[in-house]
């Protein structure tokens, strides 16, 4: 249940990505509602692939530390940060 969490939240914020062809001939990418989440690559693929790596580790390194990760159409992830009794 929890994977399947992830996966769609990981699925909807890279829905949710802006891209763009910079004049150098470089694609960058960014997901607004995530913070800090960005990449860029030589082509579309490679920079989709890198803004997805980023992304996952934006998600661990916000959990771990505790931060409130932003709800996406629906998702909420931030019940993973909650203390289990």
């Amino acid at each position: 249940m929890k994977l399947k969490l992830l996966t769609n939240y990981i699925h909807t914020a890279m829905h949710k990505a802006n891209y763009e062809l910079l004049e150098d001939g470089i694609f960058y990418a960014e997901i607004p509602e995530c913070k800090g989440v960005w990449a860029n690559g030589d082509t579309l693929e490679i920079c989709r692939e890198e803004l997805q790596d980023a992304l996952e580790g934006w998600i661990i390194l916000g959990l771990r530390l505790g931060h409130t990760l932003p709800i996406l159409d629906g998702i909420n992830l931030n019940f993973f940060n909650q203390e289990v009794p």
